[in-house]
């Protein structure tokens, strides 16, 4: 599914970064070592890689990652990326300063607890998450993201799922997003920064 989403002309979500990782730059240091997942054509990396970070991207589709590729070879970023099923994935454990998950709604309940885990499991002690995605709320908007609420966040499940990490940010609100044409318009977004204590 997602190579074919991905086969379309231009970039299904845009080349510039998500709003949310802009505004989080202040995590961001020159130097630390990040892990970007489900990056898809590779926007969030490429920035990351921009701002000096040690990048590892994984996607899924290798069309995304062909992509990714040649997005951060035009912009002169390096980027290890990673043809990888999150699934199957073995997660390294205790490797990252950053870890980064943005709009990776596509796991069912179950899948997306073996996520959280493998993302709190590959942190250094101190390192930190940068978690962002849709709220149920999202669904009557209907500008992006899966058509079912159990894939989506909410602060009480967030703060379940990460109740053993120091949460630094974990806000609930409606933004205009234009991110490509996968991601436009009013959106319900909820956003999570935590540290790995």
């Amino acid at each position: 599914m997602w190579n074919e989403r991905y086969a379309q002309p231009g970039f299904l979500f845009g080349t510039e970064p998500a709003q949310f990782l802009v505004d989080q730059q202040a995590y961001l240091k020159r130097g630390q070592t990040a892990l970007a997942i489900a990056d898809g054509e590779g926007r969030n990396s490429v920035f990351l890689a921009e701002k000096g970070l040690k990048v590892t991207a994984q996607d899924a589709s290798d069309v995304a990652i062909d992509k990714a590729r040649g997005l951060a070879a035009a912009r002169g970023a390096q980027v290890d990326y990673q043809l990888a099923d999150l699934k199957q994935w073995d997660w390294p454990e205790a490797q990252y300063d950053l870890a980064v998950a943005i709009f990776i709604q596509f796991a069912d309940p179950d899948f997306r607890d073996q996520i959280f885990a493998g993302l709190k499991k590959t942190l250094k002690p101190g390192g930190v998450l940068l978690l962002h995605g849709y709220r149920p709320e999202q669904l009557a908007y209907g500008t992006g993201g899966p058509p079912t609420a159990e894939t989506m966040y909410t602060e009480a499940l967030l703060l379940d799922s990460f109740a053993d990490m120091e949460v630094l940010r974990l806000a609930s609100y409606d933004r205009e997003v234009d991110e490509g044409k996968g991601h436009s318009g009013m959106s319900a977004l909820i956003d999570l920064v935590a540290r790995k204590i």
